[in-house]
């Protein structure tokens, strides 16, 4: 069973890098051809890695015994799934270039982790748990979209303000369906986001009793939390929109990632599992 779960987990590996390379081909010689192949070729590396979690979590026996390539594998595979989904309704497909290389990144560091070694300390499994990581991953996953859109539609809006046509504008997704992604991934990530950290403070509440307020990344993820909620707010009660939206969920994004290294690597945290 464990030489099941790496098949599919090289497979998945390999899928996800045929795909960015097909992606990026398509932006290089400005073919959609390249992007639509690479699109099913993530689907199948999508469902390759779903049976490898699959496989991972009869092994485990629970979730809470996922190890930490598994539990990096999750990010990966959430992100493609929601990538994948919009697909059904934007047909978006060169979106993929800027998603795509995530991807493969969460599964090159999945790749050099072990996949026996539990990243979750054995007091702290169970269905809270599992519930708040999933969730939070589901969320911070859209974010990544929103990101993503938001760096293509303000590449698109370059594009069409110039006077000389670029065959690339036609390449592109249209700012339409590029700003509708960004809406969707800015409210359902700010909702999932929201319940995972309602989970995860219902369970530190009983496990950790008051000491868990002050930890810096419980600190972190609440502050995290208010800016999104302040940029949901003012793109669905004030209208914000277009380049303003983008230029800032691209902002906020890797605000969100450089104090997430910040808190990981330099304060001590009980949360330094993950």
């Amino acid at each position: 069973m464990a030489d099941l779960e790496t098949i599919l987990f090289d497979v998945s590996l390999g899928c996800v890098s045929l795909a960015v390379g097909g992606y990026l081909l398509s932006l290089v010689v400005q073919k959609v051809q390249f992007a639509k192949a690479s699109t099913w070729i993530l689907g199948v590396g999508f469902l390759a890695l779903t049976l490898n979690l699959f496989t991972a979590v009869f092994q485990a026996d629970a979730w809470g015994g996922l190890g930490s390539r598994r539990f990096l594998s999750i990010y990966a595979w959430a992100i493609s799934g929601l990538y994948l989904g919009l697909q059904l309704k934007t047909k978006t497909r060169v979106l993929g270039a800027f998603i795509s290389p995530l991807i493969l990144l969460f599964m090159i560091v999945a790749a050099g982790q072990s996949a026996d070694k539990n990243m979750v300390p054995p007091d702290w499994q169970g269905g809270l748990t599992i519930f708040h990581l999933v969730l939070a991953i589901a969320g911070e996953a859209l974010f990544v979209l929103a990101c993503g859109a938001g760096a293509m539609y303000l590449m698109q809006n370059r594009l069409i303000k110039r006077k000389k046509p670029s065959p690339m504008s036609h390449l592109l997704p249209s700012l339409g369906d590029l700003d509708r992604i960004n809406a969707i991934g800015l409210l359902w990530g700010f909702v999932l986001l929201t319940l995972g950290m309602i989970g995860g403070a219902v369970f530190a509440a009983f496990v950790w009793k008051d000491t868990w307020i002050s930890d810096p990344k419980v600190v972190w993820a609440l502050v995290v939390w208010i800016v999104y909620g302040i940029l949901l707010h003012q793109r669905l009660a004030i209208g914000w929109r277009g380049v303003r939206m983008a230029v800032l969920s691209c902002v906020v994004f890797l605000l969100f990632i450089l104090s997430a290294l910040i808190v990981r690597f330099c304060l001590s945290s009980v949360h330094n599992f993950i």
